[in-house]
């Protein structure tokens, strides 16, 4: 690989410029894309309160302004830290408390308008730049152009700059898995070259500390801990060496230390349960299918198309041989400490996800986010396949055609970039994404008023409502099936209703329902006398 220790000219200057640009497509539109109902929850936990608490504070039936979810939507003298952490023990132990509570302190100093708290992700997002080219340096023991390479693909990935503008935690999750791997290699590096013990002890206690502070960020790192394991063993073909056993002590100290969390989870395994019942539910073969090549091709290009539109088909399947030729080209042409390494990464966090949905149905592996590590693999893959060709000392054919698909790849990635910056909705948005169309319908009507009920995706859909809709507009908003009085001379919305909550209006107060909004997620209905 020694043609990869240095770029061309032009090579260079390509990745300054779309490094450039990918950074700043992180930092533009931040607060453009609707608020979803996902990120509502990152400002619930922010703040301290509980949806338990809310629904008894304001779906109680009365009529409230748009101001009355601030409350709950950023910190608060009445609720500190420590109810932060409270809060996700007791109703999402699913998300570990450090992104929440990082976010916490992030929006007690620079406010908490939708612009600063994502700003947050956004410059997490960079801190993987640095990271991925350690994790490179690592693996191919090359200075410039390979792990460049890798940065520009990361740069201008559309999975990574969807996440880079949500108020979530998936970014940090990111920079711990580079971390984590890159400290990982290493240490084993430094115990194979007899280093002083004090610099292994300490690149050790950096892997401890990268495992620890993972899985404080996503449950989903213990598949990543258990991809690293098995590396360590394979390498070392499961025999007890010193590196076996330093490892072992490295990950049991990163368990240990997310003990108190574990203990969380255990006594709220019912609430954890609930909160993940809907990645049980099941879909068709084809569809499970369909969903793992759609990701694929959103790794590297997305115009938030489905299946449906048929220029999927031309696109989704160049990936896929892309993706499948890099895997087999680093498996052929690396030495096994790199090849094992970026293969493990890749299947051993995705197959608990994938295997489980097609034996015994759900959608686990539908979520994109829970694929981040096998993203990441792939990515590496990727890069390291195009830089062994588009630099190889040769003027040959072969050489410009790989250069073609390097700069398709990058031009995809800066289109993907260029439309999902200007755009409102994405598919990240998930249940929200009917949200800035009913804000629209709502915000015409003369006296608003909107009922809804906290059942379902209303909950957090009401909040995220709430950053959308102007002032006039004014919220009714109750539990179970009660219906409250109405406020006379007012343009009644209903938000998601069910039906026993529709003919009960319709019942009492004279009422005809007439739908103005329907999508897959989200139902409105305007009430008529």
């Amino acid at each position: 690989m020694r043609h990869l220790k240095l770029a061309p000219n032009w090579l260079r200057f390509l990745i300054i410029v779309v490094l450039v640009v990918g950074i700043c497509f992180r930092f533009y539109n931040l607060g453009s894309k609707v608020y979803s109902h996902d990120e509502t929850y990152t400002s619930l936990r922010i703040s301290g309160y509980t949806s338990a608490e809310v629904k008894q504070q304001i779906f109680n039936g009365r009529v409230i302004t748009r101001e009355a979810f601030a409350k709950f939507q950023s910190p608060n003298l009445e609720k500190g830290l420590g109810d932060t952490i409270k809060s996700l023990a007791v109703e999402d132990p699913q998300h570990p408390p450090l992104y929440y509570v990082i976010a916490r302190f992030w929006v007690q100093i620079f406010g908490n308008s939708v612009t600063a708290i994502r700003s947050l992700s956004a410059l997490i997002s960079l801190l993987v730049f640095p990271c991925v080219y350690w994790l490179c340096r690592e693996l191919f023991n090359v200075p410039l152009s390979l792990p460049m390479l890798a940065i520009v693909f990361m740069a201008i990935s559309p999975i990574h700059l969807i996440y880079a503008q949500e108020a979530r935690e998936y970014m940090l999750w990111v920079v711990t898995i580079l971390l984590s791997s890159a400290s990982l290699l290493r240490a084993m590096r430094l115990e194979f070259k007899r280093q002083p013990k004090s610099d292994r002890i300490l690149t050790w206690g950096i892997y401890t500390a990268a495992l620890a502070l993972s899985l404080y960020t996503c449950l989903l790192s213990g598949f990543v801990a258990v991809a690293h394991g098995i590396y360590v063993l394979a390498m070392k073909r499961f025999s007890w060496t010193k590196t076996v056993k330093a490892y072992f002590l490295s990950s049991i100290a990163a368990f240990v230390s997310f003990t108190p969390w574990i203990i969380v989870i255990i006594v709220n395994f019912s609430q954890f349960q609930d909160a993940t019942a809907t990645t049980m539910t099941n879909l068709s073969f084809f569809a499970l299918i369909q969903s793992w090549f759609m990701q694929i091709s959103r790794i590297f290009f997305d115009l938030n198309f489905g299946f449906e539109n048929p220029f999927s088909y031309l696109i989704t399947p160049f990936f896929l041989i892309l993706v499948g030729y890099a895997i087999y080209f680093i498996y052929r042409t690396t030495h096994p400490q790199v090849s094992l390494f970026i293969i493990t990464l890749i299947a051993v966090p995705a197959l608990p996800l994938m295997l489980p949905d097609l034996i015994f149905g759900g959608q686990r592996s539908v979520a994109e986010r829970y694929l981040m590590p096998s993203y990441l693999g792939i990515q590496i893959a990727v890069a390291y396949l195009l830089a062994t060709q588009i630099y190889n000392g040769s003027s040959s054919p072969r050489r410009r055609i790989w250069q073609t698909i390097m700069a398709l790849v990058i031009i995809g990635g800066v289109v993907s970039g260029a439309v999902s910056s200007q755009a409102e909705i994405w598919w990240n948005k998930v249940v929200s994404q009917g949200n800035p169309q009913v804000a629209k319908i709502i915000n015409q009507a003369s006296r608003p008023l909107l009922m809804s009920d906290s059942l379902g995706i209303n909950y957090g859909n009401v909040f995220s409502l709430s950053y959308l809709v102007e002032p006039k507009v004014r919220f009714q908003l109750f539990k179970n099936s009660n219906i409250p009085k109405i406020p006379q001379d007012t343009n009644v919305f209903l938000l998601n209703p069910v039906a026993k909550i529709r003919k009960g209006i319709e019942k009492k107060y004279k009422f005809k329902e007439k739908m103005v909004y329907k999508d897959n997620d989200e139902s409105l209905f305007k009430l008529v006398k």
